[in-house]
């Protein structure tokens, strides 16, 4: 370290003169003039001599330490003389002193070269070297290179341009079947491939279905779906995607099969959802604007407007993603058609007696004064003491999950019961105390009165309930607020309790209330709330009621608990269960229905396990509330009556003893009849309800509505019921079971004989897809792709505060950084349908679905080279008929193709988009491109081998092409149509979409065994010539090849029928093949299974040190990287201050790291083997002919063959590791992306690459095995 200092030192000095020959000699000549006798001469001798001495030491290559104490000895001898005369030539000049130093006098005629040359005391002219005088004279040749090399540039320039104008298609006319470009482009462009094909199918009417042709087929022949109509609340979600993706793909499967196929589209108004937006909408005008302002007339216009404007954009976005319904059957929950079935199903539900208007308990949003059901409300998990904002309240933050206890005095008597409540200004409706009947410590106090602190005339009663009152909690005492909790209403009821309501339907604590009974017993007197707590918030009051308690000494502790706390998710306002007047459905009798319908198997819902859920809430259903106070929905079709002189002033239309009062009519003039009969005078006046109909209602009569019942038409009679529903996991009560139990009740059908409910969508990171997260993704901007600067506009124009705005904005740039990139609609489709073999929910990275962007370009590129080798051939019409496949190779892939049709469309019969998704993959571009196709080339391209064999493949390839095509339309639409149409034929065709879908009794003749065997050993025997090329830094040498059997004649028989195959996917020179022989020397061995190697000869090929040398300078590369991170890891602050996100992706870096590391030595190691001789040994003379006749030998030869094995087992342990860092020779990289997914790995994914690279090798072994039958894929 000494050393190293002392350059430093000499660094900092400008002092090179050490270190340099030439000036270390030149000082004895300057001494003498500039010692002046100051410097002794002996000195300036050992000075020069240091210097030489330096020099030397460099010049030999000494290490560095012994230079640096030859540079210490001289600067310590320049010190000395430094010392003596500072000007001496030999001194320590400072660097700053030397740059103020008077400039050496410049002499004219010189350049600046010549000048700095000058000042370093060196020659000025320096001599110059003799340079040809033609130097600059062209060279024939050369020049003539260069030019043909810029004609050829120019041409192959001009012969892409050209190939451009003819790869653009003149602009197709609306309707019209798209006019194709003379050839294809170079690459795939979604957009351009997506143009006029849907207004074509769409003005073709095949997405149409006939009724009168529909009567006339039997049920399973037809194939009718309704879509579960999209809110008009605004754009669709990706969530919608995945419903189009898979109900577009059946439907086109079902048309394509010859089904009578129906797809219905529609739109739901969305009550309370889209009136929460609208508000929201005019509540940003300015100025501000409420629907009260506005009145309901004038805010229902707003509505409709908003509905026109999105509802629009919901079929836009549905054409786009290429659904393929019958637009001229779309409905709307709230047309003519669908609002005469929803009056009609009111009034026969209230004529069933099922209906009835009632005070009940319900979800009360006090911000939007309405009920709203329990699909609306979000629940929350609170751990305890947090404050949180509330709607209507203010800036103000209020404490939430706080366990309060407080106490009632028992009136006669000093004793106290202590109760707790998270919700303590519902004490204010407080009636009674429940105790269980079996705890010992309140037998005393059964039915013994408390007094309410705040109300004197109030009687607390003690009752005993073993249902409400679990006794190992807290005080074992439970305090009873019927009015405000669903368990204490239940207990209400039981005990026939008093039920007060503390809270008007804004949320503020009312001046008066007047108990009621909801069992019509007890008459009690009104109560008169205290000044200081009437008229204020809710939570407002709870604060107030905490402090009254402490003053009155009644206030006994208070802790954090963790609570759910129920929110509703169109205002954010806190959940307040309130009883309130409204029009109920007794759902007992139709829950009954609708579970025996599953259990005796009328209705399959799938997947299996939601059998549960569906049980688990028909078998304890409560009456459903039907009603809600908005003003956008289906008007209630009742009508309450009044006499002459009666109004709302004087009669309480809520009254238990007024209920027949209501009339249930079809229209007005039939209640108004219905009236006078009742009241007995035809002075009557009618008041129609206020209140709207849930948007379930409605919602549930839509696979009959949109067929037109009530009336028995042909159409409904033709496509009712339909056959499946199709929808997500998350609704399958709040509509698919109303459905059902609707159906059963109004038609005594079920209105579908499936339900398949497909997952969750939600972001990358599990959340819920949510505006307020920012991670709401239009489809539009994936098929289209979307400027961030977009995204972020689109966000602020919205509905959502600006808090939510910066959030989702933060969201965004984290996410999509460039923008959203441009998709495609079958990328899309076929991403979605990917990912629903995950299960239950899809963690959705639209990086993945860019990789099916590169799946859909894959495809593009391998039919446009595989078309430019048909030459001029074209297929006829009896193609299938007269296919007679003549090689291996061609009956192998028609063999693939079969069984890919049959896997196919059992995945889609059975629901398993994914996996037929995966199917279809495999075949194109693992069976098709990678082998046949590869293994077609020099039939195709060779002139020696013209005639049948190349008749054959065309054919073949022309048919795995049609077929492969027809089979991923119902995925792909758009893609597969454009690249259908360009097949050449001799006959002429409509469309794909109508084509028949490829069946199993249309392929089962190719059922071909034995190729597949025998192409599964061809991939075993290039797997492992593969993994040696990779090894030995091959590539495209051309190098000679051998596989050598075991005792194996029959599959060495085998590759020798094959060995054309073997050498064009090998790329080899030569292929040899043989039983029991012995290999040449020098070779390079990769063994394949027991009783087969291939071998490589090495000879010439390889440069041992040049590899070692790679590896070293890896290694070099990582080992200090892996260093780095096993001490950061290691770091206490860091084990104490890291998050864990990070903590695991630095250990998965140590990982990758460390595995990278490893397999570098592991590949040194191997290679150092091969240099001592390990690849180029004599192989054990095991593969020499059996000695039949001499069973001694025979067994020797056995135990040389088991030492052989074991040998070559463990050399290949060392070998695995080198294969690693050459999988990107020999298209090992298309390999890897081509076969990730016989490994369960994207294709796509970058992070993945090395994991792909390192189970290549397995992956063509696993392939092979699959084709024999031995593996099912992955």
């Amino acid at each position: 370290m000494a050393g190293f200092a002392t350059i430093a030192a000499l660094d900092e000095h400008s002092f090179v003169y050490g270190c340099l020959h030439d000036v270390a000699a030149a000082a004895p000549a300057a001494a003498p003039a500039a010692s002046g006798g100051a410097v002794p001469a002996k000195l300036v001798e050992e000075c020069k001599k240091a210097g030489e001495a330096v020099a030397a030491a460099k010049k030999s290559g000494a290490s560095k330490d012994e230079i640096a104490a030859k540079v210490e000895k001289l600067l310590s001898l320049k010190k000395q003389i430094t010392a003596l005369d500072p000007t001496h030539s030999l001194a320590i000049v400072d660097k700053k002193k030397k740059a103020k130093a008077a400039p050496v006098e410049e002499k004219k005629g010189l350049s600046k070269r010549e000048q700095k040359r000058l000042a370093r005391g060196e020659d000025v002219k320096k001599k110059k070297k003799d340079k040809d005088p033609n130097r600059w004279a062209v060279d024939p040749a050369k020049a003539a290179a260069k030019a043909e090399k810029a004609r050829l540039k120019a041409l192959a320039k001009a012969e892409a341009e050209k190939a451009d104008v003819k790869a653009i298609a003149p602009p197709t006319p609306k309707g019209d079947k798209k006019i194709l470009a003379e050839q294809m482009s170079r690459t795939y462009n979604p957009g351009d491939v997506e143009a006029a094909w849907q207004d074509w199918w769409e003005k073709s009417g095949w997405y149409g279905c006939d009724e009168k042709k529909a009567l006339k087929r039997p049920a399973d022949e037809k194939f009718v779906m309704v879509i579960p109509p999209p809110n008009v609340t605004g754009s669709l979600h990706l969530g919608h995607a995945l419903t189009a993706a898979i109900e577009d793909c059946l439907t086109r499967w079902h048309r394509m099969r010859g089904d009578a196929t129906l797809y219905v589209p529609g739109t739901d108004h969305a009550g309370i959802a889209t009136q929460s937006v609208v508000e929201k909408m005019l509540a940003k005008q300015s100025p501000p604007v409420s629907r009260h302002d506005l009145g309901r007339e004038k805010f229902l216009e707003h509505v409709w407007a908003w509905k026109g404007q999105y509802g629009s954009r919901i079929c836009t976005q549905l054409r786009r993603l290429g659904s393929s319904v019958d637009w001229s059957r779309e409905r709307f929950t709230m047309d003519e058609r669908c609002a005469k079935a929803v009056t009609e199903a009111f009034v026969r539900f209230h004529e069933a007696g099922i209906m009835y208007r009632a005070s009940r308990l319900v979800n009360w949003s006090c911000a939007l004064k309405s009920a709203i059901s329990d699909l609306e409300v979000d629940h929350l998990e609170l751990n305890g003491g947090e404050l949180r904002t509330v709607p209507g309240h203010g800036a103000t933050k209020y404490q939430f999950a706080m366990f309060t206890e407080f106490a009632y005095k028992v009136i006669g008597s000093d004793e106290e019961v202590v109760v707790a409540t998270t919700r303590l200004e519902t004490m204010l409706g407080d009636v009674a105390v429940a105790v269980h009947p079996k705890d010992p410590r309140y037998k005393h106090l059964h039915g013994k009165k408390l007094k309410h602190p705040f109300f004197p005339s109030r009687v607390v009663t003690v009752v005993t309930d073993d249902v409400l009152v679990d006794m190992d909690k807290g005080t074992g005492c439970v305090k009873v607020t019927p009015a405000h909790d669903p368990h204490d209403y239940d207990c209400g009821k039981r005990h026939a309790l008093p039920f007060m309501t503390i809270f008007s339907l804004d949320g503020r604590v009312v001046t008066q209330c007047t108990p009621f009974s909801v069992t019509g017993a007890g008459d009690y007197p009104v109560e008169v709330f205290p000044s200081w707590i009437a008229g204020q918030m809710r939570y407002d009051a709870r604060v107030l009621v905490e402090k009254k308690l402490d003053e009155l000494g009644l206030l006994r502790g208070k802790s954090e608990r963790p609570m759910t706390l129920a929110v509703c998710s169109r205002s954010g306002d806190i959940i307040e269960p309130l009883v309130q007047p409204q029009w109920f459905v007794d759902c007992t009798g139709p829950a009954k229905r609708a579970c025996d319908a599953v259990r005796d198997g009328s209705l399959r819902i799938r997947p299996k396990m939601h059998e549960r859920t569906w049980f688990k809430w028909l078998e304890d259903i409560r009456p459903w509330c039907i009603s809600r106070q908005l003003w956008w929905g289906h008007r209630i079709p009742a009508w309450f009556a009044f006499r002459k002189g009666e109004s709302r002033n004087n009669v309480d239309v809520d009254a238990e003893r007024n209920k027949e009062r209501w009339i249930v009519a079809r229209s007005e003039a039939q209640a108004l009849a219905q009236a006078q009969k009742l009241l007995g005078t035809k002075d009557v006046t009618l008041e129609r309800d206020e209140d709207v109909l849930d948007t379930w209602f409605s919602s549930g009569l839509f696979p009959f509505s949109v067929f037109g019942w009530p009336d028995d038409t042909d159409e409904f009679k033709a496509f009712y019921p339909t056959q499946l529903l199709e929808t997500g996991l998350d609704i399958l009560f709040f509509w698919v079971a109303r459905m059902v139990m609707m159906g059963l009740q109004l038609t005594d059908k079920l209105p579908f004989t499936d339900v398949y409910l497909h997952a969750m969508v939600r972001d990358k990171d599990g959340r819920k897809m949510s505006k307020s997260l920012g991670n709401v993704i239009d489809p539009l901007e994936v098929i289209d792709g979307c400027p961030l600067a977009q995204l972020v506009d689109k966000l602020k124009a919205g509905n959502l505060r600006a808090s939510e705005v910066k959030r989702a904005e933060e969201a965004f740039k984290a996410d999509f950084p460039e923008g959203m990139p441009r998709c495609g609609t079958d990328a899309l489709r076929v991403g979605l349908l990917a990912y629903t073999v995950q299960g239950r929910d899809i963690n959705l990275d639209i990086k993945r679905v860019v990789g099916y962007r590169s799946f859909c370009n894959k495809l593009w590129n391998a039919v446009r080279f595989m078309l430019g080798t048909f030459d001029d051939y074209k297929a006829s019409e009896n193609l299938w008929s007269t296919l007679k496949p003549l090689a291996g190779r061609d009956k192998f892939i028609l063999s693939r193709l079969r069984r890919c049709v049959l896997d196919v469309n059992t995945c889609l019969t059975e629901y398993k988009f994914g996996e037929a998704v995966q199917a279809i993959y495999h075949f194109f571009l693992d069976d098709l491109c990678d082998v046949y196709v590869e293994l077609v080339k020099p039939v195709m391209y060779d002139d020696d081998k013209k005639g049948k064999g190349r008749d054959a493949a065309k054919m073949v390839l022309w048919a795995c092409l049609d077929a492969g095509l027809r089979l991923l339309h119902p995925l792909c639409p758009f893609v597969t149509e454009e690249l259908w149409q360009r097949l050449p034929r001799t006959f002429a065709v409509s469309s794909i979409m109508v084509a028949p879908y490829p069946t199993p009794s249309e392929v089962d003749t190719f059922d071909n065994q034995e190729a597949e065997r025998g192409t599964s050993l061809v991939l075993e025997t290039v797997t492992g010539a593969r993994s040696l090329r990779a090894q030995y830094s091959l590539a495209n040498k051309p190098a000679h090849f051998h596989a050598v059997f075991s005792n194996d004649a029959e599959r060495a028989s085998i590759l020798e029928g094959r060995k054309d195959d073997c050498s064009t996917l090998m790329r080899a020179a030569s292929v040899s093949i043989g039983n029991n022989v012995t290999p040449p020397k020098g070779c390079g061995q990769k063994l394949v299974d027991d009783k087969l190697s291939v071998l490589v000869d090495l000879k010439g090929l390889v440069d041992a040190d040049a590899e070692i040398k790679k590896l070293q300078k890896e290694l070099k590369t990582v080992e200090p990287l892996v260093a780095k991170l096993e001490a950061k890891i290691k770091d206490a602050r860091y084990l104490a201050k890291a998050p864990e996100k990070q903590r695991v992706q630095d250990r998965e870096k140590l990982k990758s790291y460390g595995d990278k590391a490893a397999a570098a030595r592991a590949a040194i190691k191997s290679w150092e083997e091969f240099k001592s001789g390990g690849g180029e040994e004599e192989e054990d003379d095991f593969w020499a002919e059996d000695d039949e006749d001499d069973p001694a030998a025979a067994a020797a030869l056995e135990e040389a063959k088991a030492k052989a094995m074991a040998k070559l087992a463990k050399k290949e342990a060392n070998q695995r590791s080198l294969s690693v860092h050459r999988l990107n020779c020999c298209d090992a990289s298309r390999d890897a992306s081509s076969m990730a997914w016989r490994c369960g790995l994207s294709p796509f994914d970058s992070s993945c690459a090395t994991t792909i690279s390192s189970r290549l090798t397995g992956c063509f072994v696993h392939r092979s095995k699959v084709y024999k039958g031995e593996h099912q894929p992955v």
